[in-house]
This record gives C-alpha cells, sequence and structure tokens, in this order.
C-alpha cells in the first residue's frame, strides 16, 4: 500500500486538491498511525497484548478536510479498518443492543463490542457529535470495550472533545467518556483557513432556474465535485421513524423535491436534515399553486430549517424562487421562503 504523502500528492499534481499546510500538518501524524497499527501485535503467554496505539481526533470548521484525510489514511491502510458515520454507527449499537436484550445477555454490551468489532484493528468515525441522551448513556463504556481489543479509532468532529453533549441531559455521566478520548485519542486542530466544500461550490451556479438538460448536467456536476462520485444510503432516525437519505456522501446529500415534500414530513424530518447535512441538493422543484399547497407548505418548513442551520442549498426549479407559488394560501407568507432562497445563492451565505 501507498504512504499517505505519496497519495496526498498524486492527488495534487493531478488537480484533484490544492496543498495546504494545515491538512499538510496532519499527514505526518496519519502516517506515524499508519505505522503503529500496521505494525506486527507482539503477544507473549507470559504476557498481554500491549495497549493499541493513541488514535486520532481530527476537529475543525465546516469543510477544512477532515472528512477527506480520514478517508485517505483509512484508503492506505492494509489491516482491516471501517469508516462509516458516526450517526450510523451509533444506531447500529442501538439496534444490536436492542437485538441482545431480547436474547437475554447477561451483558449486552460486552457481547454487541465483541460482534462489531471482530477481527478490526481501525475504526473511522465521521462527524462525531452527541445530541442523544442514549448514545450519550452507551458511548464510554462501548469505546472502553473496544480499545481493551484492540480496536484504534480515528475521528471527526466539529467540536473540540470538551465541548461534545454541551449543556444536554446529565452531562456529567458523560464527562469520563470525554476524559477517555482526550487520554486515548491525539486531539488536532485542523484549521485549513479555508472552506473546501465550498470553495468546490463558489464557482458554480447554485439554483438552476428551468428543468432541462443543461440544468440537469450542471447539478451533476456540483454533485459529482462535492461527493468524487462516491454515494451511499444513509438513514437517520427521527422520533423512532427511519428518514431514508438514498443519495448521501460526506455530509452531502441531493433528494427529489417530491422526496422531501410529497410525502407526510414534518419540521423534526427536516430539522434532523438540517442538523445532519452541510449540503442539500434539491431537484425538480415545480411551480406550486392551490392543488399543491400541502407541497408548498412543507417546502417553506423545509427552507426554514436550512435556513436556520446555515446549510447550503443547491436547487435545480421550474422558475425563479419569486414565482414559484403565486396562487394560494400561505402565497404572501411564501414571499419569505422566496427572499430565504434567493439570500441562500450568495457564494459567501454559508460562510
Amino acid at each position: 500500500m501507498e504512504h499517505i504523502f505519496e497519495a496526498y500528492e498524486k492527488l495534487i499534481a493531478c488537480g484533484e486538491i490544492i496543498p495546504n499546510a494545515a491538512q499538510s500538518g496532519v499527514l505526518l501524524k496519519l502516517d506515524k498511525l499508519k505505522s503503529a497499527v500496521e505494525a506486527p501485535i507482539k503477544k507473549s503467554f507470559f504476557r498481554k497484548a500491549p495497549p493499541p496505539p493513541l488514535g486520532l481526533y481530527l476537529w475543525g470548521g465546516v469543510g477544512t478536510g477532515k472528512s477527506f484525510l480520514m478517508d485517505l489514511f483509512v484508503r492506505t491502510l492494509s489491516v482491516p479498518a471501517r469508516r462509516v458515520h458516526f450517526h450510523a454507527f451509533m444506531q447500529e449499537v442501538q439496534t444490536a443492543l436492542h437485538n441482545a436484550r431480547k436474547c437475554s445477555e447477561q451483558d449486552a454490551l460486552i457481547s454487541v463490542s465483541k460482534n462489531m468489532v471482530q477481527g478490526l484493528r481501525v475504526l473511522a468515525l465521521d462527524e462525531m457529535q452527541i445530541k442523544d441522551i442514549a448514545d450519550a448513556m452507551i458511548v464510554g463504556r462501548f469505546f472502553q470495550l473496544m480499545h481493551a481489543q484492540g480496536v484504534v479509532t480515528i475521528t471527526t468532529s466539529n467540536r473540540i472533545p470538551d465541548d461534545l453533549y454541551k449543556n444536554g441531559l446529565n452531562r456529567q455521566l458523560f464527562l469520563p467518556f470525554i476524559e477517555f478520548l482526550k487520554s486515548n485519542l491525539e486531539v488536532h486542530n485542523l484549521d485549513a483557513g479555508i472552506d473546501f466544500r465550498q470553495n468546490r461550490i463558489s464557482d458554480n451556479q447554485v439554483y438552476f432556474a428551468s428543468l432541462n438538460p443543461k440544468s440537469s448536467a450542471g447539478i451533476n456536476d456540483i454533485w459529482s465535485g462535492l461527493t468524487g462520485g462516491h454515494e451511499e444510503v444513509f438513514t437517520l432516525t427521527v422520533k423512532s421513524r427511519a428518514l431514508e437519505i438514498r443519495r448521501y456522501h460526506n455530509g452531502v446529500a441531493r433528494f427529489g423535491f417530491y422526496e422531501l415534500c410529497g410525502q407526510p414530513l414534518g419540521p423534526a424530518d427536516y430539522l434532523a436534515l438540517a442538523d445532519n447535512l452541510r449540503v442539500i441538493i434539491i431537484e425538480n422543484i415545480p411551480q406550486m399553486g392551490r392543488i399543491n399547497f400541502n407541497e408548498a407548505k412543507r417546502f417553506v418548513t423545509l427552507i426554514d430549517a436550512l435556513y436556520e442551520a446555515k446549510t447550503r442549498v443547491i436547487c435545480s426549479a421550474a422558475a425563479e424562487p419569486e414565482v414559484l407559488y403565486l396562487e394560494g394560501e400561505g402565497a404572501f407568507e411564501f414571499e419569505r421562503t422566496a427572499s430565504r432562497l434567493r439570500e441562500m445563492q450568495s457564494v459567501d451565505w454559508a460562510s
């Protein structure tokens, strides 16, 4: 397998990325961690296996390249590794715990941790954030069990460890996990000074006021630039319901209008999307009127949630924002939505 420095330089050489000092400063740490996890584990009949090396906690603002660097690290590893979004991983843990308890496991968390990390050397978790009391109550012990089994963790987050689950319910019970993170993962602030995700969008049109092959091609180009051609299904849990994102990658999602506004979704669903997405693409927004008032109402709620969360929105629509909804109940209120859509088109809006 190639070294991380070599992989990074190849990407620069082919023009996929631009050199950045902050990112380059992380490469040495990643290369050191790569060597440590790939080194043979020395075991002895008389001694336990040595503790795993320190993992890495990369934190910083949106678009600084945290996920990109973690993916590059995982891609160059020659040992078993798994890369997964933190939210999806915790959903897996909760589901496995539920099933284990139904089978009357004596200590469900021990059996679940063994099954989930069996044969694994590195676990890469993207976008660590704790907002659910259920996650907060189990995450500390689960990570300790994984660590005891020799699994090394690398994770990204928008927050420094001390700010995780800030102001959360019973947060004092969560504090030992923060200390565990700081003791077993090297904490590194990736302040690149550039929002690379925003930079990929800034030179592109982000609102296409017509539905034709040209706008479709424009959306496809933006999607390809943001995801590198990768996508997967990602599921959020909203009030015990599954909200499926069919096209997702690294905080970027792509939807058709009727996926979001033609179904009985509500404020909680849209807030969950806004909370978990950095960029959202909404395609084929139609002109609306009295006959599709419900869709228009949901669209207003969606845009409000995305606007407040500063989520970057890219759209293809049948018309300019001001003429998307001219007749019907709520037409006056829709003027605010049109104004927000117009404001969200500016290059520096999400910054």
